[in-house]
């Protein structure tokens, strides 16, 4: 089942229920005037946060959501019965979107967060309620309220501790397996991973939720390439580690190309905590491993550089340690 992060849906609350016209007719009981209920109200449409999802998949399949509506009131000064709310669940880091996504109506951050999208309508009062001393008889009834519809679009931004960026094929799902349990499709070809992946990152009583994350292009930040569905993404993480091939022709390259995309996306992007992980560094030699990491620091001197293999699993604890190290500061 693939990841899905966006869905347009179609929700209704419930109507509420007629109020009743009726009249009370038992034995020896002469005029006893009218007794007619009211009317209950309709379901509310709700839509509620939960940690038991992360993609947006199910709403491939269910587009329409409605609400069932409020029983009609019934004699005997019988009410009718409320309907019971609909509950639709999302993952969190959900945003409610208008149907013309101009605006978001709310956004989801935490587990058991609820919105109530569309409520439902009030039910009509019966004809018990106009009784009074001029109109002992009244034949009438309230109107009952309808329910609200709307189709609004869902956006899901995933909620991380840490965010694994990098030019395609740098080896950020190899290296989200070795640091998680997370089971990622791996390929020796660009863009294998075409949708996020999440793996729980656990070490020395410490842990965490990492994405790996769609690699991007030059001028991602215009749409090109998978675009904004990264960065977006890429939004929500507390922290990133950008992973860079330390074989490719231009690791420094590489870095500042990235760094640009996220600077021209959003400049909250650009400030956040970063890691440079030097990846692949069995296919060099020290003398090449050493010049890069020189290179890197004359290009940032304040950020922390690691190097790992993930085919030979050198350097992998000191990378542990180390994101443990750099997320709690």
């Amino acid at each position: 089942m693939k990841f899905l992060d966006k869905a347009k849906i179609n929700v209704k609350s419930g109507n509420g229920g007629h109020g009743c016209v009726s009249f009370l007719s038992e034995k020896n009981i002469e005029f006893a005037g009218p007794d007619g209920g009211n009317g209950g109200r309709g379901g509310d449409v709700v839509f509620e946060a939960t940690s038991g999802m992360n993609t947006l998949t199910f709403f491939r399949y269910q587009q329409h959501f409605k609400a069932k509506h409020g029983e009609d009131g019934k004699g005997k000064n019988k009410a009718g019965r409320s309907a019971e709310n609909l509950v639709i669940r999302v993952p969190i880091g959900t945003q409610i979107w208008d149907e013309s996504c101009s605006y978001i109506i709310h956004d989801f951050k935490s587990d058991k967060e609820t919105f109530i999208i569309a409520r439902g309508g009030r039910g009509g009062v019966g004809n018990a309620a106009y009784k009074s001393s001029t109109n002992r008889a009244p034949r009438v009834s309230g109107p009952r309220e309808p329910g609200e519809e709307m189709w609004v679009w869902l956006h899901l931004k995933l909620l991380a501790n840490i965010g694994l960026i990098g030019l395609p094929n740098a080896g950020k799902s190899s290296l989200l397996s070795r640091l998680t349990k997370a089971a990622p499709k791996i390929s020796d070809h660009p863009f294998t991973t075409l949708f996020p992946q999440l793996g729980a990152f656990s070490y020395k009583n410490v842990d965490l939720v990492i994405a790996d994350l769609p690699g991007l292009i030059e001028n991602a930040h215009k749409g090109k390439g998978l675009g904004h569905r990264f960065l977006g993404h890429a939004e929500r993480c507390a922290a990133l580690l950008h992973v860079i091939d330390a074989s490719a022709d231009n690791p420094i390259e590489s870095y500042l190309t990235i760094r640009r995309e996220l600077s021209e996306y959003h400049k909250c992007l650009f400030s956040k905590k970063e890691m440079v992980v030097l990846n692949k560094t069995d296919l060099i030699d020290s003398a090449q491993l050493a010049e890069c990491i020189a290179r890197l620091s004359d290009v940032n001197e304040n950020i922390k550089i690691v190097s790992v293999s993930c085919l030979t699993e050198l350097g992998m604890e000191k990378l542990r340690s180390s994101i443990c190290d750099f997320y709690a500061a």
